[in-house]
């Protein structure tokens, strides 16, 4: 890949492969991992990949995973950024909830802060309600909730997460914006708007379940295409967000080293036009 890192702010380059630390937890992203000294290990691969993008939030376990990348590597390598995210909560059955008011919000951010160990957050994003008409609602009277907390210190750069153009263009207006974390690979494409007006305003698009999530990707011509290239069918879906926007990255998760070194190596694959033509089709 001729471009590995995108740099958004003076004090923020990052990895366009980052490392997703959700599945670090148990079952459902609740309680334990089963294996803790192999999550300790996925971590410390990850930066030795050269990987400088973790994306984490207190709501996975909850406070599970942001204990054990703390465990795993703190204190922190220089270059190293954590972005995490608030504006859920996690019920007693695993449920997961909305929590966007202003105390909730606050308390969230402290939550992060205490569990990673750090005096001041990387980048924090806002992830706004998953209810049917959230993307049409205003995002102003959080996001300003954490315009604060970032005036005070506890924050570095500020972020969205599954959001339309209309809310990051709102965000804009009240402070800048570095990151967009939303839902969106080869088969959900409903965000093609968001991908290119970040790309036009140099903001990293994350694509979270790059690989399709709880339900992998399945598709006869992604894995044709990848017979055709001696690649996995996920390095190749991997291959393609990346090329899919000079802003975009990716933050495939997972618990297994060998499952990390082959999503790792998608960071080398460049995908010929006639990959990428049969592989637009798919969403199309």
């Amino acid at each position: 890949m001729t471009n590995s890192t995108i740099t958004l702010a003076d004090d923020l380059t990052i990895t366009r492969m980052g490392y997703g630390a959700m599945q670090l937890a148990g079952p459902g992203v609740f309680g334990p991992p089963k294996d803790r000294d192999q999550a300790i290990a996925v971590l410390r691969e990850a930066v030795d990949l050269g990987i400088t993008h973790i994306d984490t939030s207190d709501f996975y376990g909850p406070t599970v995973v942001n204990e054990i990348i703390k465990e795993a590597l703190h204190p922190y390598p220089d270059g190293l950024h954590l972005v995490t995210k608030v504006g859920a909560r996690r019920g007693d059955d695993a449920s997961w909830l909305p929590a966007l008011s202003p105390d909730e919000l606050k308390q969230q951010v402290h939550g992060n802060l205490e569990h990673l160990g750090v005096d001041v957050l990387d980048v924090v994003n806002l992830r706004t309600a998953e209810r049917e008409g959230g993307r049409a609602e205003s995002i102003e009277e959080p996001f300003t909730t954490l315009v604060e907390l970032q005036q005070q210190g506890l924050i570095k750069h500020l972020g969205l997460s599954n959001v339309s153009v209309a809310q990051l263009r709102e965000a804009q207006t009240i402070a800048p914006i570095v990151t967009v974390q939303n839902l969106y690979n080869l088969v959900e494409r409903a965000d093609d708007d968001v991908v290119d007006y970040a790309e036009e305003h140099n903001i990293a698009f994350a694509s979270f379940f790059p690989l399709g999530g709880f339900s992998p990707l399945q598709s006869e011509t992604l894995s044709k295409v990848a017979a055709r290239l001696d690649a996995t069918p996920y390095q190749v879906a991997l291959a393609w967000l990346l090329q899919r926007s000079s802003t975009s990255v990716v933050i495939p998760g997972t618990s297994s080293v060998d499952h990390l070194r082959q999503n790792v190596a998608a960071r080398d694959l460049e995908l010929p036009a006639d990959a990428v033509a049969e592989l637009d089709a798919i969403g199309a």
